[in-house]
């Protein structure tokens, strides 16, 4: 199976301090492989009009109805499941320093739509990468902030 992130409404490239905020330039967002912070799929940049990723991932039926998400992307334990999109600063030589996560949690995706991305071999992420402050989306992540749905991978 895959799991295709569609994100919109990226922050922009560079922040000024602010409250709570100290600020950063050149503001990269991609996908974490698990385990590894130092490992990044397809950054792109914070002012791009839109990023998509597509990472494989097994998903696995268990006996209580549940389907456990795995994969080099996927982070966390059975019933705990997640992918990571880190930001960062991008220095002159290419560097990536993560300065925060959003961790859109696979748990928080409804059995029918999990039971359809099945069948379909796609469950698809949708969801803007600014919050409320204007600032790169961080922490938990899950609905109505992200939209899951099956279908397609184009």
């Amino acid at each position: 199976m895959l799991i295709r992130i569609d994100a919109t409404d990226l922050p922009g490239r560079d922040f000024a301090a602010g409250p709570g905020f100290p600020g950063y330039g050149d503001v990269h967002v991609a996908v974490q492989r698990r385990g590894r912070a130092d490992e990044l799929l397809d950054p792109q940049p914070g002012d791009a009009p839109s990023a998509t990723w597509v990472v494989e991932c097994t998903a696995t039926p268990t006996g209580s109805g549940v389907v456990d998400i795995t994969g080099p992307y996927v982070q966390g334990r059975p019933a705990e499941r997640f992918v990571y999109l880190s930001w960062g600063t991008v220095d002159a030589a290419g560097g990536f320093t993560m300065f925060r996560r959003a961790k859109l949690m696979l748990g928080d995706v409804p059995p029918e739509t999990v039971g359809a991305a099945l069948r379909s071999g796609v469950l698809r992420a949708r969801l803007g990468l600014t919050d409320g402050r204007g600032l790169p989306l961080c922490a938990r992540v899950s609905p109505p902030l992200v939209e899951w749905s099956a279908g397609p991978v184009g």
